[in-house]
């Protein structure tokens, strides 16, 4: 079989969810027994997302190996269950960088570099390194932006060379479009998603399935209207209906026969799916027996996609414990004294997110203050664990001035410090100490306990650690350091014995957690803050 490519384009309007489309193929192929990777090409001229706001962006995503990347690639990962890596998002930004690297060093033999050839040959290098070549598998191809877009051009044209080169039974596209109800008319529009494919037929692209989101049902006659206006067999018109959870998403696919029709389209055996792992978590998702508030504190609540997986990993420790995770969503700058009780006593569990910058800390100094003291279940992630320490250092060490010198940087008690690696650094981006880091637990602690294991991998994304010099008096006064790096130097995990559930982890395990198999920090937090409810319930 070697290589087969599945490239999955959008028309009409952003936001269709060719990302959910995407993984969620993914999900039916492995199903079936094949070998699925995925890659995002991204049309902005940024590097990687790593330096942009989290509230017009999203969260930034960090793969294993310590790329940064688009939060598309959460879902990836999410719903095909396999570890991304620096191949798997692309943006223009690389591949220009990449080109312009390649003219200075000669490479081009004094020849003019021009978008075609040179531009669209690294494009197409990156489809082709996506995986070892030799490997028997299916690589599923997102590209960002909608198709009209004039940064996207390039990467249509690669495709388009692409599909010549390999053949097209090789690699076949889905285009993903809008089929938009008017109201007023009561009618379902098709001339949208007619003209998005005259678009790409223009450029010498035929898309071989077309997957519509509409909020109504397609009838028969819209679907061969649809199929006799671009090109497609009706069996390869299929609609993409919202539906009420993201991971009923692979099942609602399956039904239209989505992996079918791209295995045909292929020429690939289509084998019976085996869901019944996905099946089972979707109907534990959708019958919780009990509920769980969690208030999450955080600096970027405007936009909730800035803590997208950790609002997934919540809703995986729900489906892990049997139960409904309801989120209170608070404003870590807008949190006070004065309405610091009246915001959080209803919640059963608090967690603070990470984040970078001074803005809105000491609001998350006071959540952490109020879940120990209160005894609620607390799980503070990054710069969660890292003000922890710090409300720790104030109001139980004694140290009032206690704080990160990345917040502070004259505070007479840095019990957060900049990590020494750090300090020669200018540039911002891919600077910070990313990827997966080995974590070693601490005997007898909560930590071991939920984990099962004294080693543990976990992604990093951060530039300050816990300053050494104020271990040991932390230890000694009740907060537990759980887990370190392997050398002993750096501190990995707190959490303070005397309490129900409190936890801190420099690292981020939201990026590891899966639907079907939560992180045991998350399914461990939900648990607690569901035994904390129904212990205020009695």
């Amino acid at each position: 079989m070697a290589v087969k490519y599945v490239f999955v384009t959008g028309g009409v309007v952003s936001g269709l969810g060719k990302g959910i489309t995407a993984a969620s193929l993914g999900r039916l192929l492995k199903a079936r027994g094949y070998q699925v990777t995925m890659q995002k090409f991204d049309p902005y001229i940024n590097i990687d997302p790593g330096t942009m706001n989290p509230i017009q962006h999203g969260e930034v995503f960090v793969t294993d190996d310590g790329t940064e990347t688009d939060l598309d690639l959460g879902h990836y990962e999410r719903f095909i269950d396999e570890s991304l890596d620096k191949n798997s998002n692309v943006t223009t930004g690389k591949i220009y960088w990449s080109v312009l690297q390649k003219e200075r060093h000669g490479d081009f033999g004094g020849g003019t570099v021009q978008v075609i050839p040179h531009i669209t040959n690294e494009i197409k290098s990156r489809f082709y390194r996506a995986k070892s070549p030799d490997e028997d598998r299916i690589a599923i191809i997102e590209v960002g932006g909608t198709v009209g877009d004039i940064e996207s051009q390039p990467f249509l044209e690669s495709i388009r060379q692409f599909q010549h080169e390999v053949g097209h039974d090789n690699a076949v596209l889905i285009h993903v479009t809008l089929i938009p109800y008017l109201k007023a008319s009561e009618e379902m529009k098709t001339k949208p998603t007619q003209a998005s494919v005259k678009e790409l037929q223009g450029m010498g692209i035929q898309p071989d399935v077309l997957v519509c989101r509409s909020e109504h049902p397609l009838t028969d006659e819209i679907r061969q209207k649809i199929a006799l206006f671009c090109n497609v067999p009706i069996s390869h018109v299929l609609q993409n209906l919202d539906v009420e959870y993201l991971y009923e998403a692979p099942l609602a696919m399956e039904r239209e026969k989505l992996a079918d029709v791209v295995l045909q389209s292929l020429r690939l055996e289509n084998r019976k799916p085996d869901l019944t792992d996905w099946i089972e978590m979707v109907q534990n998702l959708r019958n919780p027996e009990g509920t769980a508030r969690i208030a999450i504190v955080g600096k970027y609540t405007q936009l909730h996609d800035a803590y997208l997986s950790v609002v997934e990993a919540l809703k995986h420790g729900g489906i892990a414990c049997k139960a409904k995770v309801e989120l209170d969503w608070v404003d870590s700058e807008e949190l006070n004294e004065k309405n610091l009780d009246q915001t959080l006593h209803n919640a059963d569990g608090i967690l603070v997110p990470g984040g970078f910058g001074n803005r809105g800390t000491e609001g998350m100094i006071l959540a952490a203050q109020y879940a120990r003291v209160h005894k609620i279940p607390y799980l503070g992630i990054c710069l969660g664990m890292q003000m922890a320490i710090v409300e720790y250092a104030r109001h139980v060490l004694g140290y009032e001035d206690a704080n990160s010198i990345e917040l502070d940087p004259e505070t007479k008690h840095p019990v957060i410090a900049l990590m020494p690696d750090q300090e020669s650094v200018e540039d911002l981006g891919g600077t910070l100490r990313l990827g997966s880091y080995p974590c070693v637990l601490a005997e007898n602690s909560r930590s071991i306990e939920l984990f099962g294991k004294k080693e543990i991998q976990e992604r990093h994304r951060h530039r300050y650690e816990v300053n050494n010099a104020f271990r040991a008096e932390l230890n000694e006064k009740g907060m537990r350091i759980a887990g370190t790096s392997p050398d002993g130097h750096i501190v990995e995990m707190i959490e303070i014995a005397a309490h129900p559930f409190f936890i801190g982890t420099q690292g981020h395990p939201e990026f590891k957690s899966r639907p079907n198999h939560a992180h045991p920090l998350f399914a461990g937090f939900v648990r607690a803050a569901l035994e904390n409810a129904k212990a205020k319930n009695q």
